[in-house]
């Protein structure tokens, strides 16, 4: 085809379409799914040829048998996510072929048993047999199978998933924010986890909604049986001057037919749907899964092979299907138990090497001297958190990422922790030890969860109340079966391993100035970038030495400030040095040129950083205590006076801290060493900044003074 144009002063003539336009726009994924859809719709109108009839029964049913195939095959369900469209389309067409086909058997029903085309001519000889009330009990049959059984079966387990589903995600959304603090997965396996959460409940719901449409398909396919079979009757004997025998013959032939090549497809996608929806909870094809776990327990088998043996010598009942059948059940149940002994053998095997060469490799006695820097001793009822029966070794996992997350955070790599069983101790108790010396204890029941109310007050559920360990906030443990009932009533639902990890987690940060080495300091260095490393051979040890480095490090750890920006750290120091070597100093310096980083760490929410500032009678009052010159300041204040500071100070935090705010202290740069060093020992996690480390594009909220 080519197009045409007009002459000087005419009209150009709008050309058609080449084929290759056409396949171009059939590519189109979305206008070809549009036009299957409008033809389906046509159809519903518009008679539709034999020929062409035939085409599409024979479509519809290889269709069928895809989205069946496809169900055995996935994974999981979300796999096959477009499924309850599928459906809806699916049946669309097969109401629509059903109309054409009433259209063609009740308007030439009386010219031959080939009216509405050679499939359904073909379907119903095939399953009639020459006899209609054969035909019309197998569809009967079938449309009974379809409706009673499998529609219904899986329209309830939809409806059941749906609902269980839905209730489930609160307590999903937990545990996926519990996992996430913990440092086991990071913020983009959590957004995944997530939009999989939502994709499963959305995918429920619309199966709970699309089973309906295989339910009205069969209703639907009964009620255009029964008005094909009366219509045609009607019509061939009053209209076409047929018999009633030859009548009934050649309309329940056509009829029967016409339900049994639109009933098939129905069926098959029935129990793809019933497939689908029955997969939940189990992972790979439905294949592997069923001989995975049919297989896994050689002696039912075995059981079921000694059954099919006695009923075989029972009198009446033929032998050799039985024999057969019972024989070849044994010898596979024999095949695979004698498979599962030699597994268990091998690692029985592999765990008593280890064990030899665990015990053939004797400590000297120099190790004795070794202090371990982290150490956790539990009881012997918690050996599972550490190395389970299903070899699962959650706790160690935690500490793991645990470990990495100071390292991201904090600046550096914690040391390794080491978890041993001490028999002294109760069963269910643990000991956390930094460098030898007890730094936290608590007791964690294995197989149990703890509750807490997030608003502080007591759990309202059946278990061991307690106090938990890391902040002593009131908890309970409660069984497993109970976990989903606490996470619905909007209670934090936390396993034995994370209690542990967490606990951990807040004695290594009151402990991190302690935990930082003088070798650690030195790798750090090292690892240094070309350019900074100039600066360290300018400063050190002719300004100041690697241990002094290490103390004004340590200084800022004890007041949780990361040294993971360890340059500008250093250049803080090489300002400062001319000044004052005291790490004190150095601190207060170096504090300034992290105030973007340190007021980014007290954020809140909202963006902005609260306050509670000192007032000038307690600025005064500090600066009227600070004795002595330069290095040998110290803080003189009268006893009386830092008890009614000390006061003034917690109720001023706990009065920002019920109306939701973590604020922080402001006072002068001269009084800041000295209010830290008071506040840490009633409030260690309060952070104290100098009105020299406010970041000027921070926006400030003051809630309160002291």
């Amino acid at each position: 085809m080519t197009d045409t144009t007009a002459a000087a002063g005419g009209i150009g003539k709008p050309s058609l379409p080449t084929w290759s336009e056409i396949g171009l726009l059939l590519r189109r994924g979305d206008l070809a799914l549009a036009i299957c859809v409008l033809a389906i719709l046509v159809v519903l109108i518009l008679p539709l040829p034999p020929v062409l009839l035939d085409l599409c029964l024979a479509l519809s049913i290889i269709l069928s048998v895809l989205i069946l195939m496809t169900a055995l095959f996935i994974h999981t369900p979300l796999e096959f996510s477009a499924f309850p469209t599928m459906l809806l389309i699916a049946t669309m067409l097969r109401l629509a072929l059903n109309i054409a086909s009433t259209r063609l058997i009740l308007a030439y029903g009386h010219t031959g048993t080939s009216a509405a085309g050679h499939v359904i001519e073909a379907f119903g000889n095939f399953v009639m047999s020459g006899n209609f009330v054969i035909g019309i009990i197998v569809f009967s049959i079938l449309v009974i199978v379809n409706f009673v059984v499998i529609t219904k079966g899986s329209g309830r387990i939809a409806e059941v998933a749906a609902r269980f589903t839905l209730d489930a995600m609160p307590g999903k959304q937990m545990a996926i924010d519990a996992d996430l603090s913990a440092g086991l997965i990071d913020e983009n396996e959590a957004r995944r986890r997530r939009k999989q959460l939502e994709d499963e409940s959305a995918f429920y719901g619309a199966m709970d909604g699309a089973s309906k449409f295989v339910r009205g398909d069969a209703i639907a396919g009964l009620l255009i049986v029964f008005i094909n079979i009366i219509g045609g009757i009607v019509i061939g004997t009053a209209q076409q001057g047929l018999s009633f025998a030859q009548a009934g013959h050649t309309y329940t032939l056509l009829t029967v037919g016409d339900g049994l090549v639109t009933q098939i497809p129905a069926l098959i996608v029935s129990t793809a749907a019933g497939l689908l929806v029955s997969k939940a909870g189990v992972s790979g094809a439905a294949d592997q899964a069923l001989i995975r776990q049919l297989s896994g327990y050689p002696k039912a088998l075995g059981m079921s092979a000694a059954v099919m043996l006695v009923m075989a010598i029972l009198p009446g009942i033929p032998m050799l299907p039985f024999l057969v059948l019972g024989g070849g059940a044994g010898v596979i149940a024999y095949v695979l138990d004698k498979r599962t002994r030699v597994a268990a053998d091998l690692v029985k095997a592999e765990k008593a090497t280890a064990a030899t060469a665990k015990d053939a490799a004797e400590e000297p006695i120099a190790t004795a001297l070794k202090i371990d820097d982290l150490k956790i001793e539990i009881g012997y009822g918690l050996l599972p958190l550490v190395n389970g029966p299903d070899g699962s070794d959650r706790l160690t996992d935690q500490i793991r990422a645990l470990r990495r997350n100071f390292a991201a955070e904090m600046g550096f790599v914690m040391p390794a922790v080491r978890i041993l069983d001490n028999v002294q101790l109760e069963s269910t108790s643990y000991v956390i030890k930094v460098k030898e010396v007890e730094a936290g204890t608590g007791k964690v029941y294995p197989g149990s969860h703890m509750v807490m109310d997030p608003a502080g007050r007591q759990v309202e559920l059946p278990g061991l109340h307690t106090t938990e360990p890391t902040f002593g906030l009131p908890a309970t443990w409660v069984d497993e079966g109970l976990r989903e009932e606490a996470a619905l009533k909007g209670y934090t639902v936390v396993d034995v391993a994370t209690v542990l990890s967490t606990h951990l987690s807040e004695v290594l940060k009151a402990n991190m100035a302690d935990l930082l080495s003088y070798a650690e300091v030195q790798k750090l260095l090292k690892e240094l970038p070309k350019e900074q490393a100039e600066l360290i051979k300018d400063m050190v040890p002719s300004q100041i030495s690697a241990s002094g480095i290490q103390r004004v490090l340590q200084l800022l750890l004890a007041e949780r400030v990361s040294i993971r920006d360890l340059g500008t750290i250093l250049e803080g120091i090489a300002e400062a040095i001319a000044s004052t070597r005291n790490p004190a100093q150095l601190v207060e310096h170096v504090r300034a040129r992290l105030a973007r980083q340190v007021c980014a760490q007290h954020l809140s929410a909202g963006g902005y950083l609260p306050l509670i500032a000192l007032s000038p009678k307690w600025e005064q009052a500090f600066a009227e205590s600070i004795v002595g010159q330069g290095e040998e300041r110290s803080l003189a204040m009268q006893p009386s006076k830092l008890t009614e500071f000390v006061a003034l100070v917690r109720e001023r935090f706990e009065e920002a801290a019920r109306e939701g705010e973590a604020a922080v202290l402001l006072t002068s740069s001269a009084a800041r060493p000295f209010v830290r060093s008071i506040v840490e020992r009633f409030r260690p996690q309060t952070s104290v900044l100098s009105q020299n480390e406010i970041h000027p594009r921070v926006r400030l909220k003051t809630v309160g003074s002291v």
